[in-house]
C-alpha cells in the first residue's frame, strides 16, 4: 500500500537524477520560453510522459499545447536618425524608447518645453508651438526635477507627454535630458512591453542633444524595433480512471535561458542558466508521481493530469494559457498541486505549503508522516508560481517549495547541488497526501486574503488585482480580484480592462503602475475600465 512498494526508492532516485541531469544539461541552453532549448525539453517530456504510460491530453491528440506570447522587444537593423546635416550615432548620440512606432518620418523640429500640460496649474508647453506634423523636441524633466516630493509629479509619465504631442499633430517625438543632476535617462533597453505609441519615439544623449537644432529645422528619424510573436508549448498527459473530477498535478519546466531580464546573475557574460532546482527539480518529482500513481492502492477516486507548463518565469503564460483554454473541463477539475523548487529540502526535511486556505480540506497536511517533512504552510493561493492560474479560476491549489538559495536565478543553479533523497522524500509525502483526499467528493473552494502581486512595494496603496500577464493589448487585463480590496469594493470585475486610473492614461502595465504610483492611502480615485467592449466608470478608495 505504501508508495515505496510501487517504485523502489533506489530506483526511483536513479530516475530523478537522470531527469535532472538531462532537464538541467547545458545542451539545453537553459530552457527559456520560445526558443531551441524549450523545445528539446518539450520533446524530451513528451517522451517520458509516453514512458510513463500517460496517454495525451494537449492539442489535436497530442502530448503538447501551444500558446503564443509577445516576447520582450528589441531593437532592429535599421535605426537612424539625422538631425539637419548630422547623422548621429545609435547607442552613442541617440536610442529608440520602447514606445516608438516603427516608422520613417521627414519632419522639422518644434521645441515643446517639458511637454507638460497642466491648466490647472496654468502651463501648457504646447502653447504657441507649431506641431502639427513637426517633431516634438521636449526635455525628459519637469520645472523642478523628477523627484519624489515635484510638484509636477503627476505630469511627468513619458507616455502622458508623448500623447499629448500626438493629439497635437505631431509626427514624431524626441526627448533630451537638460537637467541630468535632477532627472535619469531612460533605459536603453526594453525591460518591460509597452503599447506602442503611432509615431517614432527616440531619446538622445548629451552628445546628440548638442547637435538639436531650433525650431524648423529639418529632421529624418526611422526607427525599427523587433516585437517578436513567439510560440511556447505546455506538454500535457492523462491518467483516466472513468471518474468525473480530475487532480492537476504540474510544474513548470522553462527557465532564463542565457539570463535575460529575470537573472540575479550580474557577471558581464552571459551565461547558461540551468535551472536545476527552478525547475527541473518539480518536473522530476512530477514524473516520479505520474509513474508512481498507476500503481498505488487507493487513489483511484480521481482522474489525474499532469501538466508540465512552460513561460512560468515569463508571468505564468503556460498556466495561464491552459487555464483559458482548457484541454478537460474546468469545472471538473478538484484540486491541483504545483510544485516548484522542490529540489533543496534540507536536512531538517523543512517544507513550504503555500496555499492551505484555498480549501478546509487542506487541513489533512498536518496528518501525512510519509517523507518526514517539517511542513510549513500560507494560507494565500496568489503567489509567484502555476498554481496561481488554478486559484483564479476558483480551484483548490497548493505549491510546494522547499526554499529559496543563493543560486536561486544563477548559472550556478546544477543538477550536482540537488538533494535527490529530499526530492524522492517530497512525492512520498505528496503520494500520501492524494491517498487521504481519495474520496468521491469535490474539494470546497475558499477565497484566501491575498496580496497584491501586481504592486511593488515602492507603492503605497495597492488596487487588489492580479493582472493578466500574457495581455497585450491596450490596458491592464485584470486576472483576479481580492476581496476587501479597492478593486473589489468599486466592482470591478475579472476580465475588465483598465485604461485609465485617476486621470492617468493605462496603455499597459508600465502605464499601470506609474498610474498607481501617483496615489496614497486614503485617496479616491476614478477609474475607466472596458467591459465587453463597452467603458464602464467606477470610483477606487485606497485604504
Amino acid at each position: 500500500m505504501h508508495a515505496q512498494s510501487v517504485m523502489g526508492d533506489s530506483a526511483a532516485l536513479r530516475q530523478l537524477r537522470l531527469d535532472v541531469y538531462t532537464l538541467a544539461d547545458d545542451s539545453m541552453e537553459g530552457r527559456e520560453v520560445g526558443t531551441q532549448g524549450e523545445l528539446m525539453a518539450r520533446d524530451y517530456l513528451v517522451k517520458r510522459f509516453r514512458q510513463v504510460g500517460l496517454a495525451p491530453k494537449g492539442d489535436d491528440g497530442g502530448y503538447t499545447q501551444a500558446f503564443q506570447f509577445q516576447d520582450l522587444p528589441h531593437r532592429g537593423t535599421d535605426n537612424t536618425l539625422q538631425l539637419g546635416r548630422n547623422h548621429l550615432k545609435l547607442g552613442e548620440d541617440f536610442y529608440p524608447l520602447g514606445y516608438s512606432a516603427n516608422a520613417q518620418v521627414l519632419t522639422r523640429v518644434a521645441r515643446c518645453g517639458y511637454g507638460i500640460v497642466a491648466p490647472e496649474k496654468g502651463r501648457d508647453d504646447f502653447e504657441g508651438v507649431e506641431v502639427k506634423d513637426r517633431a516634438a523636441c521636449m526635455s525628459i524633466s519637469s520645472p523642478d526635477g523628477i523627484h519624489p516630493h515635484s510638484a509636477w509629479l503627476a505630469y511627468n509619465d513619458l507616455r502622458t507627454r508623448i500623447n499629448a504631442a500626438v493629439e497635437r499633430g505631431a509626427n514624431a517625438v524626441i526627448f533630451f535630458n537638460d537637467d541630468p543632476d535632477k532627472a535619469e535617462d531612460p533605459a536603453e533597453e526594453f525591460r518591460m512591453k509597452l503599447q506602442p505609441a503611432t509615431v517614432p519615439v527616440v531619446f538622445l544623449t548629451r552628445s546628440g542633444s548638442k547637435k538639436l537644432g531650433q525650431d524648423g529645422d529639418p529632421v529624418v528619424i526611422h526607427t525599427d524595433i523587433v516585437r517578436p510573436e513567439l510560440t511556447g508549448y505546455n506538454v500535457v498527459g492523462f491518467l483516466g480512471h472513468g471518474k468525473p473530477y480530475t487532480v492537476v498535478i504540474g510544474a513548470h519546466y522553462d527557465h532564463w535561458g542565457h539570463g535575460g531580464e529575470g537573472s540575479l546573475y550580474r557577471g558581464k557574460e552571459p551565461q547558461i542558466h540551468n535551472g536545476a532546482d527552478d525547475n527541473a527539480s518539480g518536473v522530476a518529482t512530477m514524473l516520479q508521481l505520474a509513474a508512481d500513481l498507476q500503481h498505488l492502492p487507493n487513489t483511484g477516486n480521481n482522474n489525474y493530469l499532469f501538466i508540465a507548463f512552460s513561460g512560468e518565469e515569463k508571468g505564468l503564460y503556460g498556466s495561464s494559457a491552459w487555464t483559458k483554454h482548457p484541454t478537460v473541463p474546468i469545472d471538473s477539475l478538484n484540486y491541483m498541486i504545483n510544485m516548484d523548487m522542490v529540489g533543496r529540502v534540507d536536512s531538517t526535511g523543512h517544507m513550504g505549503i503555500n496555499g492551505v486556505g484555498t480549501s478546509p480540506a487542506w487541513a489533512v497536511v498536518g496528518q501525512v508522516r510519509a517523507g518526514g517533512l517539517k511542513i510549513k504552510t500560507t494560507e494565500s493561493g496568489i503567489g509567484p508560481s502555476d498554481h496561481t492560474s488554478f486559484y483564479l479560476q476558483d480551484v483548490p491549489a497548493i505549491h510546494f517549495f522547499s526554499g529559496s538559495h543563493e543560486d536561486y536565478h544563477k548559472p550556478s543553479d546544477d543538477a550536482d547541488k540537488i538533494n535527490y533523497p529530499g526530492m524522492l522524500r517530497t512525492a512520498r509525502y505528496i503520494e500520501e497526501l492524494i491517498t487521504l483526499l481519495n474520496d468521491s467528493t469535490k474539494l470546497t473552494f475558499t477565497k484566501t486574503a491575498d496580496a497584491d502581486t501586481a504592486d511593488a512595494p515602492r507603492f503605497s496603496v495597492t488596487l487588489g488585482v492580479v493582472p493578466d500577464y500574457m495581455y497585450d493589448g491596450k490596458g491592464m487585463r485584470i486576472d483576479g480580484v481580492s476581496e476587501d480590496k479597492p478593486a473589489a469594493l468599486a466592482g470591478l470585475r475579472k476580465g475588465d480592462v483598465v485604461v485609465r486610473l485617476g486621470g492617468h492614461d493605462v496603455p499597459d502595465m508600465m502605464g499601470y503602475m506609474k498610474a498607481l504610483g501617483m496615489f496614497k492611502k486614503g485617496d479616491a480615485a476614478e477609474v475607466i475600465v472596458l467591459r465587453e467592449g463597452k467603458e464602464v466608470k467606477a470610483t477606487v478608495h485606497f485604504k
